[in-house]
């Protein structure tokens, strides 16, 4: 029978150890406290947001919500992204991506403060971690897969990784984290060939890919650990991952739901940067 890897009993083990750190910098006279910066109102964002407020809440963390019109002027939204950054009080900065397709998020990557950036989107962030180094914030879906699989006893060294999905926020940063822990990394996209085959090399694979259901049993073996971060919705509106969770669940060696999954664990990490840019940022 398959281990499914559920993110809310990695959320509660890092509970405590969350609590503890934020009740230290009360101590010292510090409340971590979160800028949500959301434009619209995506329905994924604001589960996202009611996620992390969910999370947030109970371990003391002050959080913040700026909400901004779909039809914001790109000008305006650099303006208010930097009232935002500029401000003394907030220690960590979210923003929800992606934005409307009229805007862009350039502006907002080259000039958010690198010690708020807790999602890791800034090129500062984004050159600590593909230097392999330990300093800076990794995107936090990223970081949230390697501790997914850590908490679980699936140690990546020395095993074979596929990751399908190339982009920015979870594909590449993720196949950073993956080699500084010693794995061996394929990166899969759209022009893949064979693609089931590859999968099905693989100790690990991570689909990030975007396509709901996309991956069915053919891409994996009995030996497979699955981590799906997909997040979209089905034909009868049901939210689901990348992965055929119903067919392939019962022949793989374990696997994580959606939701259910790595969501949970994402926030988890979101507070865990937060508390770490709070201790840098005073």
């Amino acid at each position: 029978m398959s281990v499914i890897m559920k993110g809310s009993e990695v959320s509660a083990r890092m509970k405590e150890m969350l609590l503890a750190q934020v009740a230290c910098l009360k101590k010292e006279g510090i409340t971590p406290r979160i800028s949500l910066v959301r434009v619209g109102n995506n329905p994924s964002d604001l589960a996202y947001e009611r996620g992390i407020l969910k999370r947030f809440n109970p371990l003391g963390i002050e959080t913040e919500i700026h909400e901004l019109p779909e039809d914001i002027p790109q000008s305006d939204f650099n303006a208010e992204f930097m009232r935002v950054n500029d401000d003394a009080r907030t220690h960590g900065i979210l923003l929800f991506r992606p934005l409307p397709e009229r805007l862009s998020s350039s502006y907002v990557c080259l000039n958010i403060n690198p010690n708020k950036d807790i999602d890791g989107m800034c090129p500062v962030n984004e050159a600590r971690i593909f230097e392999g180094g330990s300093e800076g914030f990794a995107p936090c879906t990223a970081s949230a897969v390697m501790t997914m699989l850590t908490q679980y006893g699936y140690d990546p060294a020395g095993k074979n990784v596929v990751i399908v999905g190339r982009s920015m926020v979870i594909g590449r940063p993720l196949s950073m984290l993956m080699l500084r822990a010693n794995a061996t990394v394929t990166i899969c996209h759209s022009r893949t060939q064979n693609l089931p085959e590859v999968c099905r090399r693989a100790d690990i694979v991570v689909a990030a890919v975007g396509h709901a259901k996309m991956l069915t049993p053919e891409y994996f073996t009995k030996k497979s650990v699955v981590v799906d971060v997909g997040i979209n919705t089905d034909s009868e509106g049901n939210m689901c991952g990348d992965v055929d969770f119903e067919r392939v669940s019962p022949v793989v060696q374990a696997i994580s739901p959606v939701p259910g999954g790595v969501g949970a664990v994402t926030t988890s990490v979101l507070a865990e940067n937060l508390i770490k840019s709070a201790k840098l940022l005073g």
